[in-house]
């Protein structure tokens, strides 16, 4: 039975109303022919959910509903599609390798590709072209949010890394992980998981690749960082153990990528000094990589805000890197301050302004500045893309202040 049958007379609430649940109130209209759809947006203790067949729930929704009533986009698409999607999870670096991924598999095999998930697309938006072409491909960036109670994993899975994160919404790390887990945990026989080594053995039934975190990958990349040599790394060994494709060919692809935006994005050179927008980087490790990776860093703001998650990893870099100057802002910011005991290359901001302000005052012609603030923008700005775009607008009103 399709997705589309599925729903045949049958009551559907959508339980949740932004970018996902408006996608899936056009999917049932346009391809499904249910009996009733409703839209909720309340709390889970206002929900009736005796009044409805199917509860299709936005990935924003916390809590664990194991009913079977209780579906998502994510397991609909899977349900149909997933001999054909290509899943990619991961505390970080999981939209960087889906985009470098999708750049090599549109430029290299016959069939459609589709780039649909947690990057910013629907995948029911795409419920068209993948029923209509048997040989259409998705690659899919897949969040902890969009997996968690999904009960189908891709044919294909890639599982970057596991590190602390979404602590206010898991509250344990341990019920991160299992979300992050479903990925590979339906499996079947014949299917290939890629695992990176800080992710747990995982027992699954699918052909395990483990790729090593720390080994030395050298391609030509247009974007900067170890981190990134690592998800070139992965995304070879999909294309070519995974599919098959030509080696060579490959890593001529990988190394045309450009890379996203806010990742390690070099926003320009304003009165002598190099500015980088990093605001995704939302845990201690990505901001660690993002300063190693810049060769002429002087300062690196960081803050936001504070989800629970340990620093330690952090402060214990922020000792060591004594040629670095923090500008540590918002709640995050002062809390990484106070716990490294107020280190002579820290100083407390209060936010993007204030620190732009002293960066004027410290960084020389030559320096490097970047944004890689090691928390959530949440409470501050309305997502991390917004943060960045602030930052870069500050940069340039502060344009001829130096």
């Amino acid at each position: 039975m399709s997705i589309t049958e599925k729903f045949d007379n049958k009551s559907v609430l959508i339980w949740g109303y932004g970018i996902e649940g408006k996608s899936t109130e056009g999917f049932l209209k346009k391809f499904c022919k249910p009996s009733k759809i409703e839209v909720f947006e309340g709390k889970p203790e206002e929900l009736n959910e005796e009044g409805y067949d199917f509860i299709i729930k936005s990935p924003g929704i916390p809590g664990d509903y194991p009913d079977e009533k209780f579906t998502s986009q994510t397991e609909l698409f899977l349900e149909e599609f997933r001999d054909r999607v290509i899943g990619i999870t991961g505390t970080k670096g999981k939209s960087t390798t889906t985009s470098m991924l999708y750049h090599v598999l549109s430029n290299l095999i016959s069939n459609r590709v589709v780039l649909v998930g947690n990057i910013g697309i629907p995948c029911l938006d795409y419920y068209e072209e993948m029923a209509s072409d048997s040989q259409a491909i998705a690659v899919m960036e897949m969040s902890c949010h969009q997996l968690n109670n999904v009960r189908v994993s891709p044919h294909f899975a890639v599982f970057l890394n596991l590190y602390e994160e979404h602590l206010d919404y898991y509250k344990t790390f341990e019920k991160y992980a299992l979300a992050k887990m479903n990925i590979g945990k339906y499996q079947v026989p014949g299917d290939k998981i890629f695992v990176g080594e800080s992710v747990p053995r995982l027992n699954m039934r699918g052909l395990e690749y483990r790729i090593p975190e720390f080994e030395e990958h050298k391609y030509d990349l247009k974007i900067l960082g170890q981190h990134n040599q690592w998800n070139a790394e992965f995304v070879k060994k999909v294309c070519v153990s995974g599919l098959k494709l030509n080696e060579d060919d490959t890593i001529t692809e990988i190394e045309k990528f450009e890379g996203l935006p806010h990742r390690l994005e070099f926003i320009g050179n304003v009165d002598g000094i190099d500015y980088y927008d990093d605001s995704i980087s939302t845990i201690p490790l990505a901001t660690i990589n993002a300063c190693k990776s810049i060769p002429n860093i002087k300062i690196a703001i960081i803050g936001g805000m504070d989800r629970g998650i340990g620093y330690e990893e952090l402060i214990k870099f922020i000792k060591e890197a004594r040629d670095i100057i923090f500008l540590c802002a918002y709640a995050t910011g002062e809390r990484i301050y106070e716990e490294a005991e107020r280190p002579f290359n820290c100083k407390k901001v209060k936010d993007i302004d204030e620190a732009l302000e002293v960066v004027l005052k410290y960084a020389d012609s030559g320096d490097a500045v970047v944004l890689s603030p090691a928390a959530a923008s949440y409470g501050y700005f309305k997502n991390f893309a917004e943060r960045g775009e602030y930052f870069k607008k500050k940069i340039l009103e502060n344009q001829g202040k130096g």
